[in-house]
């Protein structure tokens, strides 16, 4: 393999290991922003907090599934890469439309089984805190 195709793979696999960075440190996030509300509603008892919770979720949701299917995109242009003659290499870094359709949609994502239970546990979690606050002021 020749240096410039090594080097070409180098900095998509630069890109691929940043992406499964930003996805770890969203559902990192994630999980810190939720327990502080749901701690500061359990305090206050106030159900805003706990509200505030399913908007974060979306966000984060919505942010990491796109974090992941460029990830999965990027894997697709390093297979390419990886099988281009030296001739072909020309650094282009851009992922093809292709790319980040079907199972690497972002829509796609937000369903994968890595995804979904992280968010939906917290949902469930939330609505929990919810209904609780709910009956107490009642």
């Amino acid at each position: 393999m020749n240096e410039n195709k090594i080097k070409h793979l180098e900095f998509i696999q630069n890109i691929i290991t940043r992406m499964n960075r930003n996805s770890f440190q969203i559902k990192g996030m994630s999980i810190t922003i939720s327990s502080a509300l749901l701690a500061l509603s359990a305090n206050n008892s106030n159900i805003l907090y706990a509200s505030i919770i399913y908007f974060s979720l979306f966000i984060f949701w919505g942010l990491d599934s796109y974090y992941l299917s460029q990830e999965k995109g990027y894997r697709d242009l390093y297979n390419r890469t990886r099988i281009k003659e030296e001739l072909d290499i020309d650094f282009n870094l851009k992922l093809n439309k292709e790319d980040t359709l079907d199972k690497n949609s972002w829509q796609y994502t937000l369903l994968n089984k890595t995804i979904y239970p992280l968010y939906l546990l917290q949902a469930i979690l939330s609505l929990i805190l919810i209904l609780t606050f709910k009956s107490l002021k009642s």
